[in-house]
């Protein structure tokens, strides 16, 4: 499909969405479908809002399924799974080749009660805490579904349960029920795999007034000379349920903000659970019934793995260093480019897009990884990665000082020139961090003193190649031909770089950019991407934009919280239909931890600290952070006109300070 990148000028269209973004309450509030509940759960009450479908993604270790739900218009609900199994391999054995099926099938039309079906059922709500809750009616029955992966296993689970809720007493059918489906040899890798629909709990009840029974199904995926899993599915669940507190008992945000909080806490989850045990080691995968067993430089080493350190999800620790080790396999003397993502659980690679800036995505990320990380053998074993992809982006400078790429992590979906801003900027903030790196390390000085000189002769490039006035604002052109604003001229503001942050957050935040879905990735084109959103809200945080920036991050963390599509953050629009991927969900919870917090490492124990604490707000905690090999606190408090910053490790005060707003304060642990 060809688009047009012309400026387009809909003045009318214009007013109408700037009026809707004058106060910050005006559109806090839009399109609230779901609701916080108090166990940090969120719950949809059926009323008169239906028909409505949503999907969501859940993922374990050896599967992952794309939750297709909804209610109709009558109150009955439907869902279709589509269920991944990434280890599973199928011929040919690229990118998209896990074995994926879908099942729409709803066991309790496989019952009866009475002798009969099952009908006029109204959905009466449903609920997400990692887990999706249905519950539902009849006149004379409760009923509820309970769907989720294993955590552990290559298996699918639901739970069903029905509670007579009459003075009756019901005869309840429940079939035996075994489905297996055998695929096609010639289409898998390791010939045939077998697909087992199991129901569990059959037989004929007496159900009494107010007695339950329930029953589950559980879906497996396994070769031919595997065993079929033995599942307990209650057991099943309560794993599921254990591993998403355990995420959400670490890194935890406490801001007077619930909408900003509860968001956190789910994108944790979704950033977290999409690890698979592939034969090449854990590996982080973006999802979206296409992205599995597989790392990207931009997904992988970009964007989750420096979060990973501040979680301590030791699972993620472990996939973000092997995706870094993965690529380092690919380092040679020739300094021809890094694949651009190894799939088929390390089997293979694919450079379909040529050279994206991927050496600058993996130098930025690995370095910030090392960094957060606090762990000297983890920095030494990735230090000659980190030193090779410094060298490969040197060595492609062009004439004006800036780094050249055949595109940039859009794989040339959009216009970025011979050289774009992002892969610049990104190589900037790699070189300033391996400085702090080798520092720590105590690599040669003069080694360092040339990548801190590389660092700054950038800086200056980057203002003179593509500094410009872009449709009336001083900001940037994303490539040397461009004249229309796009999203990513907010990448300088995160790697700090704040030349031109005035015009640039006014660019960001003008009709031109900002949708009701966040940024356009094109002014005036329908087309976002959620992940340029979430850089931009970090950097106009680290910028000091505190306040502005707060009703935009309350606006977007509301949509996609509790609007129409929940309840995390999303791949991208019209392409994807707003999927689920991984780790966009990291880049949310970076918008805190460097955003907000204004975390910048600066050393394996060390790090500079420039909190932005809300005007409105009078104080904001972010407890078990666990970076630096440390499990440590952070407190800000309003104290006057200053900040009143408190570090603690248990019940020990490591650092009890009263700042400047705006200043930076560099803390050593």
């Amino acid at each position: 499909m060809k688009r047009s990148f012309q400026k387009k000028r809909k003045h009318i269209l214009f007013v109408v969405v700037a009026f809707c973004f004058i106060a910050g309450k005006t559109f806090s509030q839009e399109d609230r479908r779901w609701q916080m509940d108090q166990d940090g759960s969120i719950s949809w009450q059926i009323n008169n809002n239906i028909p409505h479908d949503d999907h969501i993604e859940m993922s374990g270790k050896k599967i992952s399924c794309v939750l297709r739900y909804g209610v109709a218009a009558d109150g009955s609900f439907h869902a279709t799974r589509s269920l991944v199994w990434p280890m599973l391999r199928t011929i040919p054995n690229n990118t998209h080749a896990s074995l994926t099926r879908q099942f729409s099938q709803d066991a309790f039309d496989l019952i009866t009660v009475n002798y009969k079906p099952i009908t006029a059922e109204k959905v009466v709500s449903l609920t997400l805490n990692g887990t999706l809750l249905v519950k539902s009616k009849t006149n004379t029955l409760e009923l509820t579904r309970q769907f989720f992966p294993s955590t552990t296993l290559a298996g699918y689970c639901e739970i069903y349960t029905l509670k007579n809720i009459s003075e009756k007493t019901y005869a309840v059918e429940i079939p035996k029920s075994n489905t297996v489906y055998t695929t096609d040899p010639a289409k898998g890798t390791e010939g045939s795999y077998d697909l087992h629909v199991y129901l569990s709990n059959p037989g004929n009840f007496n159900l009494k007034a107010n007695e339950t029974i329930s029953f589950s199904v559980f879906y497996s995926g396994v070769k031919a000379n595997e065993q079929t899993p033995v599942v307990n599915v209650d057991e099943e669940k309560n794993k599921r349920l254990k591993l998403i507190h355990e995420i959400w008992d670490k890194l935890i945000l406490e801001t007077p903000d619930e909408v900003l909080n509860t968001e956190f806490a789910f994108a944790k989850i979704r950033a977290s659970e999409s690890i698979f045990e592939t034969k090449g080691g854990p590996m982080h995968g973006p999802g979206g019934e296409s992205y599995y067993a597989a790392i990207w430089a931009n997904d992988q080493a970009e964007y989750i793995g420096p979060f990973f350190p501040y979680l301590g999800y030791e699972y993620g620790n472990q996939a973000s260093l092997n995706a870094y080790l993965q690529f380092a396999k690919f380092m040679n003397k020739e300094y021809k480019p890094i694949p651009s993502s190894i799939v088929a659980e390390g089997t293979d690679i694919w450079a379909g897009a040529g050279d994206r800036g991927d050496g600058a995505m993996i130098a930025y990320g690995a370095s910030r990884y090392a960094l957060s990380r606090g762990n000297t053998n983890e920095a030494k074993q990735l230090w000659p990665l980190i030193e090779w992809c410094l060298e490969y982006c040197h060595r492609k400078l062009n004439a004006d000082g800036v780094v050249a790429s055949d595109s940039d992590e859009l794989e040339g979906r959009l216009p970025a020139g011979k050289a774009n801003l992002n892969t610049s900027s990104l190589y900037y903030d790699a070189l300033n961090s391996t400085v702090y790196l080798g520092e720590a390390l105590g690599k040669d000085q003069s080694q360092l003193k040339v990548y801190k000189a590389e660092a700054e002769k950038l800086k200056i490039a980057i203002e003179k190649y593509f500094g410009a006035k872009v449709e009336g604002f001083e900001t940037y052109k994303y490539y040397k031909e461009n004249d229309v604003l796009r999203a990513w001229i907010c990448t300088p503001l995160t790697m700090g770089i704040y030349d031109r942050k005035d015009g640039t957050i006014n660019a960001l935040f003008s009709p031109r950019l900002w949708t009701k879905d966040g940024l356009a990735s094109v002014a005036g084109d329908k087309i976002f991407w959620d992940r340029s959103t979430l850089y931009a809200l970090r950097g106009v945080l680290a910028a000091g934009e505190t306040d502005k920036a707060l009703d935009f991050l309350h606006y977007y963390s509301n949509r996609r919280l509790l609007g129409d599509h929940v309840p995390y953050p999303v791949e991208a629009y019209p392409e994807g239909d707003q999927r689920h991927l991984s780790a966009e969900s990291g880049l949310y919870c970076r918008i805190f931890t460097e955003g907000l917090f204004g975390i910048r490492p600066t050393g394996l124990h060390s790090f500079d600290f420039t909190p932005r604490l809300p005007k409105s707000w009078p104080s904001m905690k972010m407890r078990r952070i666990n970076a630096f090999e440390k499990d440590f606190d952070i407190t800000v408090e309003r104290a006057d006109k200053k900040l009143k910053i408190t570090i603690s490790e248990g019940k020990k005060i490591l650092v009890n300070k009263v700042i400047k707003d705006g200043d930076t304060v560099n803390i050593n642990l």
